[in-house]
């Protein structure tokens, strides 16, 4: 079935003397229904029931995009309307795609997140039976397999997306150059995130199975340098990196690019203006002091303490008028994740930070010099 596309109309309000909330994502709403009526009608081996069940999809999306509670269940609540909400969503979708400049996206996105509240309601069982198992025994690793899920993709995203940056696929303009670093950045994220659920999972020591090894303390840096270097430039800072006498090393270079690669990209998360320097230090005959310092907002003493706790569900602490506001991560897993692994290296994380100028996370490992023989 390929809907026709039908022009937007306003659409009224289903009280008498109410506005709806979103009156274009309701005027997109009903072409989208409506697109999808026509198709059906002309449908010789369409189901009866067809009109009537788009009708109830039609009034829950309606009822979700002025922010009420969708009852679970209804008549859309089968395998028809599981498939006409399908239909729905794709002639949204290729509204999106045409690029209608009358058409913004924030409209969009506001339908297709009432779409997606009207499936959670018409599919309970699913939902109820995930929500189980996720509290069961088995939880742990139902949440892990969804994180290896993710991360295989994402990667691909970001091979993709830095394939086309550099041009290797053909020119690209510079409003083409800026989405696909939006699209590296939001992919790295995901992509770090994912490896932090996973490591978290399974201990935080996965990664230290392996022997020392001899590496190049240069090429880990320029590494790390080169993958947050989209972000950097999106946000319009300046990305540095210092490196200690001695190149080469033994140690794990998996473990420091995680964490390394973590406290840099949460310094550039929380940074708008200025820098942020990744730098490796001499200490000592073998050992090698790492730090990452960003000019962002700094964080406030009171909250330090909490830095390290995951799932502490605060993006930012709230400041009185005139100061700061100092953001966190909505999870804390990774700098969760880079003190275990620290620790694990027979190190300690510390921060310094000071509010208005910046914040410093710093730690010491033993990184013996690589012998020639």
């Amino acid at each position: 079935m390929r809907p026709t596309a039908i022009p937007l109309r306003p659409a009224p309000p289903t009280v008498k003397g109410e506005v709806p909330r979103a009156p274009q994502a309701v005027a997109l709403l009903r072409a989208a229904v409506d697109a999808v009526r026509a198709a059906v009608a002309r449908d010789a081996a369409a189901e009866v029931d067809a009109p009537a069940v788009l009708d109830a999809i039609f009034a829950a999306a309606q009822e979700a995009l002025r922010g009420g509670t969708l009852p679970r269940g209804g008549p859309a609540a089968t395998p028809l309307g599981h498939r006409l909400l399908q239909h729905v969503r794709g002639e949204v979708l290729r509204v999106w795609r045409a690029g209608d400049p009358a058409v913004e996206p924030a409209d969009i996105l506001t339908l297709l997140e009432a779409i997606f509240a009207v499936h959670r309601a018409i599919e309970p069982e699913d939902w109820e039976e995930f929500r189980r198992r996720l509290s069961g025994p088995d939880g742990l690793e139902l949440v892990v397999g969804v994180a290896h899920d993710l991360r295989s993709p994402l990667t691909s995203i970001l091979f993709l997306a830095e394939t086309l940056t550099h041009g290797r696929s053909g020119p690209v303009n510079e409003l083409q150059q800026r989405q696909l670093r939006l699209i590296y950045s939001a992919a790295l994220g995901l992509n770090s995130l994912a490896s932090d659920v996973i490591e978290l999972a399974r201990g935080g020591d996965r990664l230290l199975e392996t022997d020392p090894e001899p590496f190049s303390l240069a090429e880990l840096l320029e590494t790390i340098h080169d993958m947050v270097r989209p972000i950097a430039e999106e946000k319009g800072l300046e990305i540095r990196h210092r490196l200690p006498p001695s190149d080469r090393r033994v140690g794990r270079p998996l473990v420091l690019s995680r964490v390394l690669l973590n406290l840099t990209t949460t310094a550039l998360k929380f940074t708008d203006s200025g820098q942020v320097e990744i730098v490796g230090k001499a200490k000592g005959r073998t050992g090698v002091e790492f730090s990452v310092t960003d000019t962002g907002h700094g964080i406030a003493p009171d909250a330090l303490a909490e830095l390290y706790q995951p799932f502490q569900n605060r993006r930012q602490r709230r400041s009185r008028p005139g100061q700061h506001q100092f953001s966190f991560s909505g999870t804390g897993l990774g700098l969760a994740m880079c003190r275990r692994l620290v620790e694990a290296m027979g190190s300690e994380l510390k921060c310094e930070s000071e509010a208005g100028k910046g914040t410093r996370f710093y730690f010491t490992v033993e990184l013996p010099i690589e012998s020639r023989l």
